[in-house]
Parts: C-alpha cells; structure tokens; sequence
C-alpha cells in the first residue's frame, strides 16, 4: 500500500446511502486529504450532475469540490464526441443530467417518432419512473431501425434508505436481446472509465487505489486494469454476491472509515 498516491471512490454505498454520510466517512476523507493522497469521486450516478453531486456532499461536511467528480454521464459525453461525433442522440434516463452532456445532441423524447427524429443512437443512463412501458418499447423501435446502444452502467441495483432498488442494468439486457444488439458501456466497469479517472488525476494503475461496494463493477473491474481493489461492506454488498463473484477483491474492509488504517495513515502520524 506505501506506492498508492491516489484514491478511487465509489459515493452511493460508500460515503454515502440516499445522499446521508455514512458513519466515519467524512473524517476518513479529511484525513485521506491531508495525508497527500489524490482523490476521484467516480461514480455511475446518473441522476445528478457533478456540479450537484459536490455540493450535496460539501453540505454534508466532504471536502470535495466539483473537478473532485468524475460522472458516467461525463464520461459518456467524451466517449459520443469520440466514437459518435454529431450523433443525434435519444436520452433514457432519470434525472436531469444534461450539463454533464456537454456537445451532446439529445433530442426531445416526444418528437423521437417523427422521421426528422429519429436518433442515431439510444443513451440509456439510470432507472426510475421513466422507464415505462412506452419509454422502453420506443428505445426498442429505435434500435431495431438501426441505431446505436450505449449505456452508461449495467448496473442491476442499487440501495437507498428504504432498501435495494432495481437500477436500468436490469432494463439494458432486455433491450439487447430483443434487439439483438450489444451496448457500448462508458461507465463502470468499462476500462475507459478507469483510464479516464487515472488520466485526470495523473496517475498511473498501480499507484492507485479503488474503493467500492460493487464488487464487479468497482472493485474487479479496477483490479482488471492493475488498479488495487478494495470492496466495503456497505451500501449493496452483499455476502452471497461476494462469495459468487468473478474473482477475489485485493482487500476487503468493513466500511471506507476503516481506509486511513489500511493505508496506514494512522502510523504516518506517529
């Protein structure tokens, strides 16, 4: 751990559940700061901006600011300039994240129908109301006339302070099946998200660390591309997808207040 210069996290689940801190996190964030080390707040919320994200979290006592956050929708945004430049683009998602959406030509779902509207590719962000019926079978007609599909997580779920939520992951293989279609993911686990994360914080894989409650998508996909992995407790874990999984954490720690001790920060201030 003496070679980490910078620090990878997950917010839903590890500082936070329904945007309330969790126990420690505030004081093991501060301390990280102080000690030196980088930080990137990398999360697939899709429902906020980075701009909203920092200030929820300033509020609640995190030192974080808003270049601290690095979003799927941000991410997303980079990768349509990229792989898709002047696509047209039809947005399924809950939340208003267009700020973070920056280029990006996200048509008005009520004129999707007409010829002059039809996308070039589908956006599918995070789950709620909007996710209907009409909503999904619309995507469907869209990818079925030819369009793109990518999707900023194939997250399946998620936990509030009322329990697991279904999240679009869930909404996202039923569009590739029966479009017979596969998404191009630009969030987590995608490598692209983690290079983007190192790019911005200037660091190499093995000088980081990421630290998450999803253990495919935070943590192993990290450890994929040479990042330490560390899984918390908190959040979605839970013990059956844990012993289930693709593969074994780098290290796994009751909570992200239990960081600075794993880092050994406690013993650098001695």
């Amino acid at each position: 751990m003496e070679s980490v210069r910078a620090v990878l996290i997950d917010i839903d689940g590890v500082l936070t559940v329904s945007w309330q801190p969790l126990p420690g996190a505030v004081e093991a964030l501060r301390e990280i700061r102080e000690a030196g080390l980088a930080v990137a707040l990398v999360t697939n919320t899709t429902s906020r901006t980075r701009a909203s994200i920092a200030a929820t979290l300033a509020d609640a006592g995190f030192p974080v600011a808003a270049g601290d956050v690095l979003t799927a929708p941000a991410v997303t945004a980079a990768y349509l300039a990229e792989h898709w430049p002047g696509a047209r683009c039809a947005l399924l998602n809950s939340g208003d994240i267009r700020e973070d959406l920056e280029g990006v030509t996200v048509l008005d779902t009520n004129d999707t129908d007409d010829t002059d509207g039809v996308p070039d590719v589908v956006v599918v962000g995070g789950a709620g109301p909007e996710f209907d019926y009409a909503a999904l079978d619309r995507a469907f007609g869209h990818l079925q006339r030819g369009a793109g599909l990518v999707a900023m997580h194939r997250n399946l779920y998620w936990r509030t302070d009322a329990g697991l939520r279904l999240d679009s992951g869930a909404f996202l293989v039923g569009l590739e099946q029966a479009a017979r279609v596969e998404a191009e993911v630009t969030g987590k686990p995608s490598a692209a998200f983690f290079a983007a994360a190192l790019a911005h914080l200037g660091v190499g894989a093995r000088d980081a660390l990421m630290i998450g409650d999803d253990i495919e998508s935070d943590v192993l996909a990290a450890q994929r591309v040479s990042v330490t992995g560390v899984l918390v407790k908190t959040g979605k874990y839970l013990p059956e997808t844990h012993e289930a999984a693709s593969g074994t954490p780098d290290h796994v720690i009751e909570s992200f207040a239990d960081l600075p001790a794993l880092l050994g920060l406690a013993q650098q201030k001695l």
